[in-house]
């Protein structure tokens, strides 16, 4: 063999979009320079991905089973994405929350390889090099995601490790939706780090210094947004785990300017749109006559708040009149207009000050069972990653006040959630329509089986997406946020006694399809969509990138 030959079977082998290992053929080995470099039999992918399924069914801890996962995909994508698709229930929580939460604070310390750009606040003059090589032209790219790691999955700052959650939410994207892996790029937006245990550790990979903020990381951010949007005209870029002043100020100064989509505020905002819409099924209620508190004032919960409150104007609401129906509780109580250092992004939703001055109060603030006494609210969320917090004295007082509240403790893992979902049944007498962020099975009360839907983005991001590629959405609007929401809420009925509010993550690929082209149709109707499709739904499968090796190696 030659040199070059050789040096093009190495390239092959270690191309994870191109390589298919032991599935390459005989003629196909002969051609790419591969002969004797792989055992003689030629397996099916279907094989491959039994055998890779075995291996990893013998791996007995998540961390480890991610691991195993995170080589293939840097080996083998078509085959890491085929036994991804195959167990897709099972492996989720393996591949992203909760495992990912782990393999984040140990990225450094195990690093192995990353198929992602970083790019330094420390070196900004770097951007534009680092995306370019890529070699990805500017009709190659339809998704970007970013993160800058602050405010990681309830663990907080992270630095560069948090380049997991940018990899992991592309997993699922293409898992999910279809989304083309070759067409996308994960990115990290390393600014520094507050994290003290990251800064004095010395396999740390990251930027060793305080996090960076202010008119340097807003030049910074612009910088990114400038240059990826020149480069890559036609991608959505979806902002990650940004910390909640940066990611409402950049989502508010630039979705009218880029494809921006943050899944924290907008997808999670979304997917409980959903769960509402499901739980307005059996209330039979509208928005505007919701009352919503939001126990955990931070990027999702605000963000929920914003949409809520948008679905109260949509129904008739001012927008003075839709916050009147919202309360924001963080951890120093209820958030009201003369506490000190109030940040931003709950001032629209702070309570005036007089309005609840003859409320109880301990130690100097409102707590969350007086709010519920006092607002007798229809819908109640967590978002406080307090495990416990909504005890049952406050879900048997959230009862009393309504005959069927919304009840969504959506923070994860399970040791942060705010009540466990049998306990939210069995204390509220089945009355309260639940939906949590955690995968959990069925619950038996009083003669019911109560099936618990789960409040994961992953219902509705990818779908959101695809829909917004297909459409060549210039913008993500509101209208296709809530064409999301709708879509997911549809696919399920919630009124027989015990349903749930929102479909199974089984079915991710199909609901996906479906919410993709109710994004499709928002898009045309907003004004924002520039391509049409004689056959949308027919556009939408064409799009879905399947696990398949081609027929023949290019």
């Amino acid at each position: 063999m030659s040199k070059q030959s050789g040096d093009r079977a190495r390239t092959v082998l270690s191309d994870p979009l191109r390589s298919r290992g032991t599935a390459f053929d005989y003629e196909q080995r002969r051609r790419l320079g591969l002969t004797g470099r792989l055992p003689a039999v030629t397996e099916t992918l279907d094989q491959q991905a039994s055998r890779c399924y075995e291996q990893l069914s013998r791996i007995d801890t998540p961390i480890a089973q991610f691991i195993y996962l995170d080589l293939l995909h840097d080996r083998n994508q078509t085959l890491y994405f085929k036994v991804l698709a195959d167990h897709l229930a099972e492996l989720l929580p393996v591949v992203y929350d909760p495992t990912v939460g782990q393999a984040i604070k140990e990225w450094s310390r195990d690093y192995r390889v990353a198929q992602a750009a970083f790019l330094s606040i420390d070196h900004v003059e770097d951007i534009r090099v680092s995306l370019e090589s890529f070699g990805l032209g500017a009709d190659d790219v339809d998704l970007i995601v970013c993160t800058d790691a602050e405010e990681i999955l309830g663990i907080g700052d992270w630095g560069v490790n948090g380049v997991e959650i940018s990899v992991g939410k592309l997993a699922v994207y293409t898992a999910a939706a279809g989304i083309n892996p070759g067409r996308v790029i994960a990115v990290s937006l390393d600014c520094g780090t507050n994290n003290a245990s990251l800064l004095n550790d010395p396999t740390y990979l990251g930027n060793r210094h305080s996090r960076v903020s202010g008119q340097r990381y807003d030049r910074f951010i612009a910088e990114y947004l400038r240059i990826a949007a020149e480069l890559f005209p036609n991608a959505i870029l979806h902002f990650e785990d940004f910390g909640p002043e940066n990611a409402r100020r950049i989502l508010d100064r630039y979705r009218g300017d880029y494809r921006i989509f943050n899944d924290d505020m907008q997808g999670t905002g979304a997917i409980v749109v959903a769960s509402v819409l499901s739980g307005m099924k059996v209330t039979r209620q509208t928005f505007a006559e919701q009352r919503l508190v939001v126990f955990g004032a931070g990027t999702a919960g605000t963000g929920m708040a914003d949409q809520l409150a948008a679905g109260m104007v949509r129904d008739g609401l001012s927008e003075e009149q839709a916050k009147d129906r919202v309360w924001l509780i963080d951890k120093h109580g209820l958030v009201v207009d003369d506490m000190v250092d109030l940040p931003g992004y709950q001032r629209a939703y702070a309570r005036a000050a007089d309005e609840v001055r003859g409320w109880k109060r301990t130690n100097g603030s409102i707590d969350l069972l007086t709010v519920i006494e006092e607002v007798k609210p229809t819908i109640l969320i967590g978002t406080s990653t307090v495990h416990g917090a909504f005890t049952e004295e406050v879900v048997r007082a959230l009862c009393t006040g309504v005959e069927r509240p919304i009840l969504l403790p959506l923070s994860n893992p399970t040791e942060r959630i705010e009540v466990m979902p049998q306990d939210a049944i069995d204390w509220s007498g089945g009355k309260a329509l639940v939906a949590v962020g955690i995968p959990t099975d069925p619950h038996d009360h009083d003669g019911v089986t109560y099936t618990i839907g789960q409040a994961n983005n992953s219902l509705l991001y990818p779908g959101l997406g695809l829909g917004a590629i297909v459409s060549g959405a210039t913008h993500i609007t509101d209208g296709m946020l809530l064409a999301a929401a709708e879509a997911v809420a549809s696919q399920v009925d919630p009124t027989p006694p015990g349903a749930s509010l929102l479909p199974p993550v089984q079915n991710l690929r199909a609901s996906s399809a479906i919410a993709a082209f109710a994004v499709a149709q928002a898009a045309a109707r907003d004004g924002v969509a520039t391509r049409a499709h004689d056959d949308l739904t027919q556009a939408v499968q064409d799009a879905m990138w399947q696990a398949a090796y081609p027929d023949a190696e290019a």
